[in-house]
């Protein structure tokens, strides 16, 4: 029995002591399950000729991650929020009927000493088995999301996934003359920081101009010597972010009363309008932050941390153009189950 399909009955067998919910295994129905040092994330869909179709998600600020770089361990306050929120997704992926599964949890549960002991109570109480993968994974995942995104007419793009615990950096180039050919990984790399473990760090409320040089330093310790080894020549070439980080920085540019998706994703913005939002936010206060209906009271206090980031990536990599995704994982992830399948066809 292959995991996908012990992880399948594990959530019928919750939803009917007969396990007859199974009754759902042959719908073409996928589920994505990303949970993260900050957030809890799944998309469910089916195929739909080379893509697929949402048919439900979920999205929910849980901060896992949250005291992990001080204690070494997932709080209880924490597990708590993890499993109300994955008993939603646990109840969605039933729902739906949905047949093939990844389950999959990163950093927060790479770092911390009890992870095993939090995932064994997650599957007891949700019926969801989490998948563990290593930071190579985490960065081909989200290529394979983004990837549609890059600039049809460029010659690739520095990727980058900035997460509560983590950040991966990934140098992606199509070859010569093969415009619609997918691209391929040239270098990538991790580091153990992202806007949680930066916040907690530096203070993420009140954030002044020194203490943000601060966080920016840190970072540039880190991904100058992968600039240094892989920045070379880029030309026709653009950053391409995915994060919270990047889809609030355009939701404050656009000056939108709501976050909306669709006029997010794909979004383009130059090095100018990234710099001027970065220090419209270094001018806000931490209220003034979390009144911002793009940020809100779950992010006031990590946006500068992702911002700092960002500055670090944006000095080692000086391209005059960024693409904002609001996709990654949970994409990658059903792009990838689908192509396995053969089954990106119209459902």
């Amino acid at each position: 029995m292959n995991e996908d399909t012990r992880l399948r009955d594990g959530l019928a067998a919750r939803a009917s002591p007969s396990g007859s919910a199974v009754a759902g295994a042959e719908s073409g129905v996928y589920a994505a399950l990303d949970l993260g040092t900050n957030n809890c994330r799944l998309l469910i869909a089916c195929p739909s000729g080379d893509g697929f179709r949402v048919v439900d998600s979920f999205s929910r600020i849980i901060r896992l991650g949250e005291g992990i770089s001080a204690t070494g361990s997932i709080s209880e306050a924490a597990i708590d929020r993890a499993i109300a929120a994955l008993s939603i997704c646990s109840d969605k992926i039933r729902y739906r009927k949905a047949r093939r599964l990844r389950l999959i949890a990163t950093e927060a549960c790479r770092a911390a000493a009890n992870a095993d002991s939090f995932r064994d109570k997650v599957t007891k109480e949700t019926g969801i088995k989490l998948e563990v993968i290593d930071r190579e994974t985490e960065a081909t995942l989200a290529v394979i999301g983004c990837s549609p995104l890059l600039d049809p007419k460029g010659r690739g793009a520095i990727l980058f996934d900035i997460g509560g615990g983590s950040t991966e950096l990934v140098r992606i180039e199509r070859d010569p003359g093969q415009e619609n050919a997918v691209p391929r990984i040239k270098a990538w790399m991790s580091i153990p920081l992202g806007v949680v473990t930066i916040a907690e760090h530096f203070g993420g409320k009140d954030v002044t101009a020194k203490s943000y040089a601060r966080m920016v330093a840190e970072v540039a310790q880190h991904v100058t010597p992968f600039a240094a080894e892989h920045g070379a020549d880029l030309r026709d070439m653009h950053l391409l972010g995915t994060s919270g980080t990047v889809t609030t920085l355009a939701g404050v540019f656009l000056n939108l009363q709501r976050y909306e998706r669709r006029r997010i994703d794909g979004i383009w913005m130059n090095n100018s309008d990234v710099t001027t939002v970065i220090q419209r936010l270094l001018g806000m206060s931490y209220q003034e932050r979390a009144n911002n209906n793009c940020i809100s009271l779950e992010r006031a206090d990590l946006v500068l941390a992702g911002c700092a980031i960002l500055d670090a990536i944006r000095d080692a990599f000086p391209l005059p153009r960024l693409r904002v995704a609001d996709r990654g994982l949970r994409e990658g992830m059903l792009v990838e189950m689908m192509r396995e399948d053969g089954a990106l066809r119209s459902c």
